[in-house]
């Protein structure tokens, strides 16, 4: 795949080493760079239920008759994939077994290393082994671990012609360098990729551009059509030629002190950028509710969040457990304690706010779940960049939640509100959006039928939802059908 990049340039940040900047002006939603990956893997957990080619996940994956480990989509995957799964499929083959995903990223991008050198054409801005690895910083349990893939990494491949050193430095540009691939709706991670072009945009709290994966389009009948997965680096608002280039590495919804250290342990590296120099917003993630000019005492704010820290801890055990119907009281008893106590837009307000409205929502408990999610959409907005992925993700599943419960005018407003958000960070032509565009089409025509009649639109949507189609209500079914997907078990 020949790329673009006369968006951007390679620079020096000065304290932060290489980074990239535009070389032009920018406006939101645009496509600043695409990559394919240099190499990519699935995890091993969804090896059987996620296509090694385009990661998109699926059921009746067609497996490799070689190996027995690689499943794809079909003929057309399999074959665009045969390159990449080639060395594989026998080193498999002849170990009986297929490694963990880190052995097989490891051995995917030394195997390409050897075939391609590190950079593998003109638009790659960087060579792979150039990449940063941080073993020297790695603490004595990863270290450990790092052994131990190099170890089953030479059983695997006895033949690659590096010693221990580099293979370990493979190993940890990966580790710090790797993406998660998500699946073609964006809810799920199913598998990881090295993209060198991407390693060298910069992080930061509040950044200027989002990260997506296209997977790509295998389905025309000429393969010249035909287009592979890659990443886009989206703009999220208009960037200023030479500004640099920024993505954010961790979850902007944690106080800073927390991000920091988050960044620390993976990516080794103290972030000093505006949002956490200042604490940005830290106050209102750990804020205490004021009523009238009155607030809560700080022993009873110091209770409450470490009351909900516990039961965050119980929630998480409950539904790894699989134990729904707990979870849900445990968050009905939090919540009650929380709400006179804590501000909207407290974390662990908003947390335990997300695990009910989910859980509800699988439970098929609608209409509360659909007043949870409420709330925690509004926290959200106070605290998330206007046009972050997190946010629009949040909103998108809450419209849906309103939308199932009969809400039809909250829950449309939330479907156009997610949509003109993902239009922006994942694009028109990504499977999210174009669910989005579906959903609000037909939110659209349903609310105009409750303005028309309420009990017309009661009747009928009543109808739908015992599988008893009644005019335009039945086609609003295939579409509640299609984001079924939304609410899984974890």
């Amino acid at each position: 795949m020949t790329l673009d990049m006369d968006n951007v340039e390679v620079f020096d940040t000065g304290v932060k080493g290489r980074g990239l900047r535009t070389t032009k002006n920018l406006c939101a939603g645009e496509v600043v760079l695409a990559e394919p990956s240099f190499a990519a893997v699935v995890f091993d957990s969804l090896s059987q239920q996620v296509c090694h080619s385009c990661f998109r996940r699926q059921a009746n994956l067609h497996r490799c008759a070689q190996c027995k480990f690689a499943h794809y989509c079909d003929r057309t995957c399999q074959t665009a994939c045969w390159d990449e799964h080639k060395l594989e499929c026998g080193a498999i083959k002849k170990n009986g077994k297929a490694p963990n995903e880190n052995v097989r990223l490891a051995a995917r991008v030394l195997w390409r290393i050897q075939k391609d050198t590190g950079i593998v054409s003109d638009s790659q801005l960087t060579s792979v082994d150039q990449l940063e690895d941080h073993v020297a910083d790695m603490p004595t349990d990863n270290l450990e671990e790092l052994k131990i893939d190099v170890h089953n990494f030479l059983n695997y491949c006895p033949n690659i012609r590096h010693g221990v050193e580099y293979i370990s430095h493979i190993f940890g540009i990966i580790n710090c360098n790797g993406f998660t691939l998500s699946d073609q709706r964006g809810l799920q991670a199913v598998g990881v990729g090295l993209f060198p072009n991407l390693c060298l945009v910069n992080h930061d709290c509040w950044p200027n551009c989002t990260v997506i994966l296209n997977h790509g389009n295998q389905s025309a009948l000429n393969a010249t059509f035909h287009s592979k997965r890659r990443i886009e680096l989206r703009a999220l608002g208009k960037i200023a030629e030479n500004e640099e280039l920024t993505v954010g590495y961790v979850d902007f919804l944690n106080v800073s002190t927390d991000r920091q250290r988050a960044l620390k342990h993976q990516y080794h590296f103290d972030c000093t950028c505006k949002s956490c120099s200042k604490n940005l917003k830290d106050d209102l993630m750990m804020a205490a509710k004021e009523t009238e000019g009155n607030k809560p005492s700080d022993e009873l704010v110091k209770e409450v969040q470490e009351l909900s820290l516990e039961c965050l801890a119980k929630v998480e055990a409950a539904r790894t457990a699989g134990d729904f119907h707990e979870v849900v009281k445990l968050c009905r008893e939090c919540l009650d304690k929380q709400e006179p106590v804590l501000a909207d837009t407290h974390l662990y307000q908003l947390r335990m706010l997300s695990a009910a409205s989910e859980v509800l929502s699988y439970l098929k408990f609608f209409s509360e779940a659909a007043e949870y999610s409420r709330r925690m959409v509004e926290g959200y907005m106070k605290l998330y960049h206007p046009n972050n992925a997190q946010l629009g993700m949040a909103t998108m599943r809450a419209g849906v939640t309103h939308w199932h419960a009969g809400l039809i005018e909250v829950g449309h407003g939330m479907i156009c509100k997610a949509y003109a958000i993902l239009m922006i960070t994942h694009g028109p032509n990504h499977p999210i959006t174009k669910d989005l565009e579906s959903m609000r089409m037909q939110t659209e025509m349903e609310q105009r039928i409750f303005k028309q009649n309420e009990c017309v639109y009661h009747s009928m949507r009543e109808a739908a939802l015992q599988n008893k189609p009644m005019g335009m209500m039945a086609e609003a079914v295939s579409v509640e059908d299609n984001v079924k997907a939304l609410f899984h078990k974890q």
